[in-house]
């Protein structure tokens, strides 16, 4: 079908071409990801932090298009709870995009059922996002655009090529990721993510919400890939973290007809975002690992008075882990500690202490005292951290 126009930056072809930097990052992430996968996650933990990683996602995609509900108050929707009338759109636009994540999760998870990116998904995406948002939605939700919009000084392809357009983007990507085939690898699924979400915000098929729509397409492709469920937000909030820089990045390779310096900008967020939740995850596997010491110490010591026992038990456990306290500072660094120790003489806090480190659970480094976390090394697969590109 021929064109009204031509879009010289839009070419349903590789303008695109990974440097050794790219495919450094590329490999970082694809590492990451395993070892998130393979690191054991606590019902419990995993469950908070999807929660969390699905309302940063919702309160960084709507951000970057205006939304000013901070986490707290996405919170409270989420769990539906009314915010007050003036913020009531602000609402809608954030809950609509929670159910979109919710209703994506549970079809591709739970009903094991996907699809291909096609003109019907987009609209249907569309028609999620914009759902019940009525004049605060400059579009139809569900609809293609049939006016001419322009975008700062982007100026938009003819609404009557957009059609055209969305259908040589889908045909385009069922093509080039193959992902039909069952065989896509690792680097595929994350560079159409990032590319399509490119191609949505260039062709522009809405009129309002594309971004949104183009985010929650970078959300699906990485879900139906296998990617962990608490990692599919990483790129929104990257890009929400680091607007200017999106923005301007959107725009030159618009201008310069290449993806090459999007994907690394993309990859570089990606990959600082999987380092911070697998330094969160196996934050709290070593605490487990801590406390189940613990109680393994403890259970082998010798009688003693049951109250004694107890506290020392208790100021154990309750000792942050990343702490380093003089006596003095001890009982102030929990509330339950201060509880503990409020009646209790200095000379006993002291016993106690000394008590914990002939166990070998405290350390003593001058006058500070910390947890003695070191005896867990070769006990568990700790991050130790990248090397700077």
């Amino acid at each position: 079908m021929k064109l009204n126009r031509e879009y010289p930056h839009i070419q349903f072809s590789r303008q695109w071409k990974l440097s050794d930097y790219g495919n450094r990052l590329l490999g970082q992430c694809e590492a990451y990801v395993k070892a998130i996968k393979g690191t054991p996650i606590e019902p419990q933990h995993y469950m908070k932090l999807m929660q969390v990683s699905l309302i940063k996602g919702a309160q960084a995609t709507t951000a970057i298009e205006g939304n000013t509900l901070t986490i707290e108050e996405i919170e409270k929707v989420n769990i539906g709870e009314k915010l007050p009338p003036s913020k009531k759109y602000q609402e809608i636009e954030v809950n609509n995009i929670l159910e979109a994540f919710s209703e994506l999760l549970r079809e591709t998870i739970y009903d094991g059922l996907d699809s291909l990116i096609c003109p019907e998904l987009l609209l249907r995406f569309h028609k999620l996002v914009g759902k019940e948002l009525g004049e605060h939605f400059a579009a139809i939700p569900g609809k293609f655009r049939e006016n001419d919009v322009t975008v700062g000084r982007y100026r938009c392809p003819d609404h009557r090529d957009v059609i055209s357009l969305v259908d040589q983007l889908c045909s385009w990507l069922r093509t080039e990721f193959n992902y039909e085939s069952g065989k896509q690898e690792f680097k595929d699924i994350l560079i159409q993510a990032i590319i399509t979400h490119v191609y949505i915000e260039w062709i522009h098929p809405f009129g309002d919400g594309n971004g949104r729509t183009g985010r929650l397409v970078e959300f699906y492709i990485l879900l139906r890939g296998g990617f962990p469920n608490i990692v599919l937000q990483i790129l929104s909030n990257h890009y929400n973290m680091t607007r200017s820089e999106y923005y301007r990045q959107l725009e030159k390779a618009g201008d310069t007809r290449s993806l090459t310096e999007f994907i690394e900008y993309a990859l570089l967020g990606f990959r600082d975002g999987l380092e911070q939740i697998l330094e969160t995850i196996q934050l709290s596997q070593l605490e487990n690992t801590w406390k189940t010491h613990i109680y393994d110490t403890f259970s082998k010591l010798p009688q003693m008075q049951k109250e004694v026992f107890n506290r020392r038990k208790e100021l154990a456990l309750k000792f942050p882990l990343n702490a380093s306290a003089t006596i003095s500072e001890i009982p102030k660094l929990q509330i339950d500690l201060a509880y503990t120790y409020s009646g209790i003489s200095e000379r006993t806090l002291i016993r106690d202490i000394e008590e914990l480190v002939k166990i070998t659970l405290l350390k003593k480094d001058g006058n500070r005292y910390s947890p003695n976390i070191s005896l867990l090394n070769g006990k568990m697969p700790l991050h130790k951290g990248r090397k700077t590109l």
